[in-house]
């Protein structure tokens, strides 16, 4: 049965699927991940980067080039710094900055890799 619910949540929005995360299979070492497969990780949902089979030690929140957390459309990230161009910010791209309280910013670049500290002209405050 669990198998059974691990495919069909494979279907859900991402909206629906962070109001049923538990229907997910949880992050584990030695599994193979394919990319865009979504797992779960503590109380949080993932997306799978690049397909990959994870060994110990390399939990999701540790390694954002293999994982990203999934969030509510429209909801604005905390700045995380960027590991490669799989999770550089995009121009458009909002953020927080340097925290949840702190104020929002827009990528004005593609490939995005510094904070809105390092390269100012990055980035345009809009909240």
């Amino acid at each position: 049965l669990r198998e059974l619910m691990h495919k069909a949540s494979a279907s859900l929005a991402d909206e629906d699927a962070l109001d049923a995360v538990e229907l997910f299979p949880a992050w584990g070492a030695g599994i193979a991940y394919e990319a865009d497969q979504r797992i779960r990780y503590e109380d949080n949902l993932y997306r799978v980067v690049q397909a990959h089979t994870s060994p110990e030690g390399w939990e999701p929140p540790t390694v954002p080039a293999l994982f990203t957390e999934v969030a509510l459309p429209g909801e604005i990230p905390v700045w995380k710094q960027p590991t490669g161009a799989q999770d550089a910010y995009s121009a458009g791209d909002k953020v927080r900055y340097p925290d949840a309280d702190g104020p929002v910013y827009r990528s004005l670049i593609d490939g995005n890799v510094w904070s809105p500290e390092a390269y100012p002209a990055g980035w345009e405050v809009v909240e």
